[in-house]
């Protein structure tokens, strides 16, 4: 197994969702690769946890990432949240990321999950993914 290529894919996936322009106008600069410190307001993105595991074979190293991606909102409603996930996962499903490391072989939607969180306060949707990469 190689976890290789693990740092290369989330600077891929961070990137590419910092430079769609449909979703940097929903929720401009709020993307990050951890949840914000402090109290936070509004509506962002951020990077989760990730699992990985061996997808090596004679030829080659490689792995299955299965990550998170997070929607949270103060807005009421589901409706913003939806429309920012909604982006997150148009810049994603199917995008050729280029790697520092290795290369995507393909990325795609595994399941979507919406709940209110904070004692309902705030709106959240966490993105599953599945990315294979290899070396």
């Amino acid at each position: 197994m190689s976890y290789a290529m693990g740092a290369s894919l989330q600077k891929a996936v961070h990137g590419r969702l910092v430079a769609d322009m449909a979703l940097a106008a929903l929720v401009g600069p709020a993307i990050h690769d951890s949840v914000p410190p402090g109290a936070v307001t509004g509506t962002y993105v951020s990077l989760g946890p990730e699992d990985a595991r061996d997808a090596s074979d004679k030829t080659t190293d490689g792995a299955w990432h299965d990550f998170v991606v997070s929607v949270v909102s103060d807005e009421p409603g589901f409706l913003t949240v939806k429309q920012v996930a909604e982006a997150v996962s148009d810049a994603l499903v199917g995008a050729e990321l280029m790697l520092e490391r290795g290369h995507l072989v393909g990325l795609w939607f595994q399941r979507a999950r919406a709940r209110r969180v904070q004692a309902g306060a705030m709106r959240r949707i966490d993105l599953y993914f599945r990315a294979r990469v290899c070396g």
